[in-house]
């Protein structure tokens, strides 16, 4: 289970790597990561990369790659879920 937690994370800091060497990372803090939200219309965020290794974020990042696969055509990290649902999510994570 730790392995594939490990190889989870893994593989998104190499999708997050990929970003960093595009040309619009700059305005993006470092430690942080741009992550776009919604079903339809993105909406884009910036999180801390701690997120990452966070149980929950990385069960909504496994759940959602299962659902839709990775897509990541807006230079970050594409997550086709409910805007409500990732703040709730952030929240709980900024709380800890």
């Amino acid at each position: 289970m730790g392995l594939m937690r490990l190889s989870s994370s893994i593989y998104i800091l190499k999708c997050f790597s990929r970003f960093c060497n595009r040309k619009y990372h700059w305005d993006v803090p470092k430690g942080h990561l741009a992550v776009y939200v919604g079903e339809e219309q993105k909406r884009r965020f910036v999180v801390p990369m701690s997120y990452l290794e966070q149980p929950l974020f990385q069960n909504l990042l496994r759940q959602l790659e299962e659902k839709f696969g990775f897509d990541h055509p807006m230079g970050g990290i594409t997550l086709s879920c409910q805007e409500d649902m990732f703040n709730q999510l952030t929240t709980i994570l900024h709380c800890l």
